[in-house]
């Protein structure tokens, strides 16, 4: 097994969703010996993609400058990362009833037309098959799935689109009123996980 475990929270040693997805991380390998782990905290950076991105990336030049090289190095390796892992293992706190930038600019890196997607006559079409994702979801007041959660409806949307379709959440939510029961939701909820 090979694990992708990828934190974006800024709020590090005090960030809840870091404890979880530790803790999910330390499960699986505990249930699975022989797992590599890749780690890559999103809040060391990843830059937004922009028009050099756009054209060194999507469109592709014959003579790459040094900038449009970079680009395709970043996008090249965080795109390899997901393509060699079986399981993803991703924090998400929620910040401003959203995911953290850092984790859309991930998003935006790897979603890559012919290469993670394709456009095909019955629509998109995922090519990241054949992988899981456990979420780790936390929210000081943003509870998953209500009305006021744009971050799990999105992430679990652009996971299926390029392809990752089994996606678990493990909420840790409304930790701002009652943390010892939100703690309990997530305990639950890794309990409740398939190694």
């Amino acid at each position: 097994m090979n694990i992708l475990h990828l934190d974006s929270a800024i709020t590090e040693d005090a960030s809840v969703s870091r404890q979880l997805t530790a803790q999910i991380v330390d499960r699986l390998r505990d249930a699975n010996p022989g797992a590599t782990v890749t780690r890559r905290d999103l809040n060391e950076g990843v830059p937004a993609i922009d028009s050099t991105w756009f054209r060194a990336v999507r469109v592709g030049t014959d003579s790459p400058t040094a900038e449009e090289q970079d680009r395709i190095r970043t996008s090249d390796t965080l795109l390899a990362e997901v393509q060699a892992a079986d399981t993803l293992v991703i924090g998400l706190p929620v910040y401003n009833f959203s995911l953290p930038a850092t984790l859309k600019n991930w998003l935006d890196q790897i979603a890559r037309a012919g290469v993670s997607f394709r456009y095909t006559a019955e629509g998109p079409e995922g090519l990241l098959t054949g992988k899981r994702a456990i979420v780790a979801y936390t929210a000081a007041g943003t509870p998953m799935g209500s009305d006021l959660d744009h971050a799990s409806g999105y992430l679990r949307h652009m996971l299926g689109f390029l392809g990752i379709t089994d996606v678990t959440f493990v909420p840790a939510d409304g930790l701002a009123f009652d943390r010892d029961a939100g703690m309990a939701r997530a305990q639950a909820a890794m309990d409740a996980l398939a190694a």
